[in-house]
């Protein structure tokens, strides 16, 4: 059995950003410490104000090389494009 701690994915979100962003990986007993040594490693000059700490063995992501396939079908759904829908004038900039 391997003696080495599991493998977690840190996210930050930024003092001036609305998302979470993926900032590295690191080895962690638990989800605590993770959180804790993502602190100490990825917020050094205090640019964070929240850390997410994901088990990497619990992140599931498709394979770049069926981008084609996997994404084509999207491509015939007009609708879901902003530039289906009229936006009046009187509302500005989105």
């Amino acid at each position: 059995m391997s003696q080495e701690w599991p493998l977690w994915e840190i996210f930050i979100r930024g003092q001036h950003g609305m998302s979470h962003r993926h900032v590295g990986s690191l080895h962690a007993a638990d989800a605590e410490m993770a959180i804790k040594n993502a602190r100490d490693v990825y917020t050094r000059r205090n640019e964070g104000v929240s850390i997410w700490v994901i088990e990497a063995t619990h992140i599931t992501a498709s394979a770049p090389s069926e981008k084609g396939p996997y994404f084509e079908p999207s491509n015939s759904k007009v609708y879901r494009h902003p530039t289906f829908f009229d936006i009046p004038d009187d509302v500005g900039a989105m």
